[in-house]
């Protein structure tokens, strides 16, 4: 049994004390609490990064001692529960691990050829897109992933940002994941997807970089997810370098969204959208830089408070899970202070409990 006392961040409030006793929670103090194992500071549920690769790498798709490294790191930071947002290779046997975060699968991004990360990606024609959906969701844990939209290289030097998907199909698309299911995240940059993504009913927008103040009071109005990722808009300045002279359009407009990520962020929060937070790490960004993500999405404008709810409670609860209420349960972190006032605390949990486990506890 462990005791958790100080502070209890919960879906439902705030509790000065909460008992872990068979891999739930209680507020209600338990026979045997005399002999409970104490940790005190404060609690609130485990952390969830909803863009995470466990699994990929560098090379793509990685050895599994690798992949179980990278869950390891991950589950460090305080995050025990990670949806995987595409990996090109069925990780499932990673979740009869112990030391490793729940993870909700995503089966493999779906794109089309040539417009996407060479390896990464399902490529397929657009008409396709219907059948392939489904198939990609029955491999997930109620979720795909759809890479909406990317630089058509074949314009040469007019080359830029353009949607994957014509919208009768993404429209479709969307409708039979949902019937099969499952809800549909879209990795969008440009301003032109958004109004196909609204029209097809899509249930989260990731990094969302290139939506208008319209959009984001329309995407909030439906209750759609955001998850802004701080720390991959960052390299849009690299990525618009990278592209230089041979695809000056997508270099402008890439820089350009770097440049205005701050105030893009902030007009985000203040839209009233249903945020996320993801790392996006794997591939071109390491795993276990989390914590680094909150304090960009902080340094962005978006309010601390926010930002931790997002990573904690409300972000669980708009995932459909548990967030420590009475019973459910327990996936917790600790903090020596609270993370929203002290956002540095967010690089050394004391402890990190997984389904009632205690994985760490800080020593002295």
């Amino acid at each position: 049994m462990i005791h958790l006392t100080g502070t209890v961040l919960h879906g439902d409030g705030v509790a000065s004390d909460a008992w872990i006793d068979g891999g739930t929670i209680t507020y209600t103090r338990p026979v045997g609490a005399d002999r409970a194992h104490t940790i005190r500071g404060v609690a609130m549920p485990g952390l969830v990064d909803v863009h995470c690769h466990i699994g990929l790498g560098a090379d793509i798709v990685v050895e599994r001692s690798e992949a179980l490294a990278q869950a390891a790191t991950v589950l460090a930071t305080g995050v025990t529960l990670v949806r995987d947002l595409g990996v090109p290779a069925d990780m499932t046997w990673i979740d009869a691990e112990s030391n490793v975060p729940h993870i909700i699968h995503c089966g493999t991004h779906i794109a089309r050829q040539k417009r996407y990360i060479r390896g990464v990606s399902r490529d397929i024609e657009p008409a396709e897109l219907p059948d392939v959906i489904v198939e990609e969701a029955r491999r997930g844990n109620g979720w795909v992933k759809l890479v909406g939209d990317w630089i058509e290289r074949s314009k040469g030097a007019d080359a830029d940002l353009e949607p994957l998907w014509p919208r009768e199909i993404l429209i479709d698309a969307v409708q039979a994941a949902h019937e099969a299911g499952a809800k549909v995240a879209v990795h969008t940059f440009a301003t032109e997807t958004i109004d196909d993504l609204l029209e097809a009913g899509v249930d989260d927008i990731e990094h969302g970089t290139g939506m208008t103040p319209d959009q984001m009071q329309e995407v909030a109005a439906r209750g759609i997810l955001v998850t802004p990722t701080a720390n991959q808009v960052a390299t849009f300045a690299a990525i618009a370098e990278q592209a230089g002279a041979k695809y000056p359009v997508y270099a402008r407009r890439m820089m350009g969204m770097y440049e205005n990520r701050v105030e893009h962020m902030a007009a985000m929060a203040d839209a009233g959208i249903s945020l996320l937070m993801g790392s996006d790490s794997g591939s071109t960004l390491s795993h276990g830089t989390f914590p680094s993500e909150l304090q960009a999405c902080v340094d962005a404008g978006i309010p601390a408070s926010a930002v931790i709810a997002a990573a904690s409670w409300e972000g669980r609860r708009r995932l459909g899970f548990s967030a420590l209420e009475e019973g459910s349960a327990a996936d917790v972190v600790v903090y020596s202070d609270d993370p929203r006032s002290d956002m540095s605390v967010l690089d050394s949990p004391l402890a990190i409990i997984r389904d009632g486990r205690l994985v760490s506890e800080a020593t002295d």
